[in-house]
């Protein structure tokens, strides 16, 4: 099995129940994990709407923000 990060990415259907137990397993399993925000899902967010999207679902994976480029959200396990 490969130690490389895994990327998730939020599309249309946006952050959701299943997504946040898709990243808590993955955060189980690895450690680490990227969350990639596509230009469908990106449409409406503002540069600090970021920021904010990223520390709710920090706060809902009880994980901890690690990076923030672009539209690439990096997270591990606290």
């Amino acid at each position: 099995m490969s130690e490389g990060i895994v990327t998730i990415n939020v599309g249309k259907r946006g952050i959701n129940d299943n997504l946040i137990n898709e990243i808590n397993t993955l955060l189980e399993k690895r450690g680490a994990v990227k969350v990639k925000l596509l230009r469908n899902f990106r449409q409406n967010l503002s540069g600090s709407g970021r920021k904010e999207l990223a520390m709710e679902i920090a706060e809902k994976i009880n994980g901890r923000l690690v990076d923030l480029r672009g539209f690439v959200l990096t997270f591990k396990r606290c």
